[in-house]
């Protein structure tokens, strides 16, 4: 199978870098050699400064890059294609939705709290109880404490009970948030712009668990789906991949 008709596709965090955390050395040379041998893409739920920043700006290591599940397309660094939520939901849907979510949030409590409860993106919004704004310390700390109380997936409860008629699907990844968006616009999204292309599609991620940010793409009938415990453990699922496929 040649590289053109094989699209090796990866998540970030826990995949190819600790959460949140900057890419290896080692990772990093590891993905460079990859991309001389297949075609890469990469596909995240953060906005695309985010994941840049991940890479330590090594972009040259992904032919495609997928910020916000694919609804920030780019190819070689050139826009494929750009999609709005606002344009989907509108201001006052958005707002009433912000609104709820500040409120419950007023109500939690935690370990500590800080600043940046709400992130706004351009096909998302990203809900954060701790707060974006916390130290490395502060987020090990929540991601402790919300796998014994359940913060994020009984957040998420409350707000479908809330709106059960809003359209919207909620994906818990990371270590201290959740994404908020429309029905469809999950990690599959990105599909659409490649599946036409490969004869395969191999997907790498972490978070491939219902209710995970990676489970629609990793159960989706045109990827084979491939659940990582680590950048090493990444490593070490690329190359039985690649000795599968004879690259």
């Amino acid at each position: 199978m040649s590289k053109s008709r094989t699209l090796f596709l990866f998540d970030v965090d826990g995949t190819l870098t600790q959460s949140r955390k900057i890419i290896t050395p080692t990772m990093l040379a590891f993905m460079k050699d990859l991309a001389s041998r297949v075609t890469v893409g990469i596909v995240g739920g953060s906005d695309e400064v985010k994941i840049v920043e991940q890479l330590d700006g090594h972009t040259e290591i992904a032919e495609y890059m997928f910020s916000e599940n694919g609804l920030v397309a780019k190819q070689k660094g050139e826009i494929i294609a750009k999609t709005n939520i606002i344009d989907k939901l509108g201001d006052k849907t958005i707002q009433t939705f912000i609104n709820f979510c500040l409120a419950y949030m007023s109500k939690i409590e935690l370990p500590v709290k800080r600043g940046t409860f709400i992130e706004f993106r351009n096909g998302m919004i990203n809900v954060c109880p701790v707060g974006r704004s916390c130290t490395q310390a502060e987020r090990d700390q929540f991601d402790a404490y919300d796998k014994e109380h359940k913060i994020r997936e009984k957040f998420i409860a409350a707000i479908e009970a809330e709106y059960p008629d809003l359209g919207m699907k909620y994906s818990i990844g990371g270590q201290i948030s959740f994404d908020c968006f429309p029905i469809g616009w999950d990690k599959t999204y990105c599909l659409q712009y490649v599946v036409k292309d490969f004869d395969e599609i191999i997907f790498f991620g972490d978070k491939t668990y219902p209710g995970g940010n990676d489970y629609e793409i990793f159960s989706d009938e045109r990827v084979r789906g491939k659940t990582v415990t680590s950048p090493e453990n990444t490593r070490e699922l690329v190359k039985e991949e690649l000795d599968r496929v004879g690259l």
